[in-house]
């Protein structure tokens, strides 16, 4: 009996302790304070009634995104940028803290013990940056009002032929990858800290353009290598403007090395850009008014140009009658889709073709470069002089012994024509590359009745081929 009763007095004993510890623990963690000494972002909020605690961390926090950040230039002359943190698109978070405090009032009365029990002292706030944000007002159009655009290296020819460079100009841009390393050591850890601005220096780069004055050098636009004139004498209103519509199509041409020169692409857009007016033009040997006469001046002084400086001449062929403004055999025809004047930079460098009409001499220059130790000349040779024909026609009013002279003809000739090449002044080769033949004109005679042909007349070619003009 006595064993029965100690019995019940352990076991009400232990309920009583069991009530005493489960009460204990529940006044233990059921304590709506935080622990002594709890500190977020260096601010002591321990003992604190968890909802205060969470309300001053939210003000202490929207405080940083109010925070001023100035960043400002190394160029003393530029104004300081003045944003919050917040308008920088950074913002603060404590999410371990309020992680921390949700656990305390979790439905698991052992987790709130073990989370009252091991909760930290120190608690940090870490800042968050979103880049998009800062990008939105820091951005291209910023950039680009604040330092301009980089601007290209420019290439100018003087008066004097001299070759002179414009140097590029760079712009700053702002190096984001530097400027965010900047932002995150400057930004504050600490809400208690001073409400002083943040000040960041922007870091930059250089923007370059895409044409420096180096860039320019290597294409090996030296100096003037070889300028060349021919006149326009008496040449009509009309075939001046086609000389002008043409050379001013190729000024400031650059070829690369290895690029081809072709005249049918320049007229064609001579012919676009300006147009052609009406001038004598070379009509199947003949001369007839046409469009776009005397554009074979402007192919005949670039051919001669390329040859002094020993360029491969591609394709090129002599008008069918001599021109006045050059020697037999160094002038180079053109009839749109027959007859085409091409040439090779073989250089190895750039080069820039300048041409330009000026008290009625049309003259074209190249650029580039050239040993200066080496020359070329021409020389044309008439190696066959063409009898002129005649073609005789009855004219019965006529008395006999009388004749009338309709057309006066033209000898032809056949013509070879060398390039000389020169080292220091002393010929080193002698090629020749040309050999051409200008047609004889017919001499047209009427006479009287009886009397004949001299000889018979070649027939005419069935294609109408328009030299030094624009076909119909």
């Amino acid at each position: 009996m006595k064993k029965i009763h100690l019995s019940v007095i352990w076991l009400w004993c232990g309920i009583l302790a069991l009530a005493m510890l489960w009460g204990g623990l529940h006044l233990y963690a059921d304590r709506q304070t935080l622990p002594e000494g709890v500190r977020v972002g260096g601010v002591d909020i321990g003992t604190m009634d968890t909802t205060a605690a969470l309300r001053l961390l939210d003000e202490k926090l929207d405080d940083l995104k109010q925070r001023s950040l100035i960043l400002t230039d190394n160029d003393s002359s530029a104004q300081d940028i003045k944003l919050t943190l917040g308008e920088a698109g950074i913002t603060y978070k404590a999410t371990a803290f309020r992680n921390a405090v949700k656990a305390l009032g979790s439905e698991h009365l052992w987790t709130r013990v073990q989370t009252r029990f091991t909760f930290e002292k120190e608690w940090l706030v870490t800042p968050s940056r979103q880049e998009t944000a800062l990008k939105a007002q820091l951005g291209n159009d910023w950039e680009q009002k604040r330092y301009g655009m980089p601007v290209n290296a420019v290439r100018q020819i003087s008066v004097d032929d001299q070759v002179r460079y414009i140097p590029e100009r760079s712009a700053r841009r702002l190096d984001w990858s530097k400027l965010n390393v900047a932002l995150d050591k400057a930004l504050p850890k600490d809400l208690g800290a001073s409400g002083e601005p943040v000040r960041v220096e922007l870091p930059f780069r250089q923007l370059e353009p895409a044409i420096t004055v180096d860039s320019l050098r290597n294409e090996g636009i030296e100096r003037k290598i070889v300028q060349f004139s021919t006149s326009l004498g008496s040449s009509s209103e009309g075939r001046v403007y086609n000389v002008n519509s043409a050379a001013s199509t190729i000024d400031g041409l650059i070829l690369k090395p290895g690029d081809i020169f072709d005249y049918g692409q320049i007229i064609a857009k001579a012919e676009r850009t300006h147009g052609f007016r009406e001038a004598p033009v070379i009509v199947n040997g003949q001369l007839e008014s046409g469009i776009g006469g005397g554009i074979c001046q402007v192919s005949s002084t670039v051919y001669n140009a390329a040859l002094r400086v020993g360029l491969d001449i591609i394709e090129r062929r002599s008008h069918s009658l001599p021109v006045s403004y050059l020697p037999k055999g160094q002038d180079a025809t053109f009839a749109n889709g027959s007859i085409n004047f091409r040439f090779k930079n073989n250089t190895g460098k750039h080069l820039l073709l300048r041409a330009a009409v000026q008290n009625r001499m049309l003259t074209v220059k190249f650029f580039g470069t050239f040993p200066s130790s080496v020359s070329y000349e021409l020389e044309s040779r008439t190696v066959r002089v063409l009898p002129i024909p005649e073609k005789r026609i009855r004219n019965d009013s006529f008395s006999p012994g009388f004749y009338q002279v309709l057309r006066q003809g033209r000898e032809g000739y056949v013509v070879e024509t060398y390039r000389i090449k020169k080292v220091d002044g002393k010929t080193v080769e002698r090629t020749r590359i040309s050999r051409d033949t200008y047609r004889a004109q017919q001499r047209v005679v009427a006479v009287p009745d009886g009397s004949t042909s001299s000889e018979p007349q070649a027939r005419e070619p069935q294609k109408r081929i328009i030299e030094d003009g624009i076909g119909e």
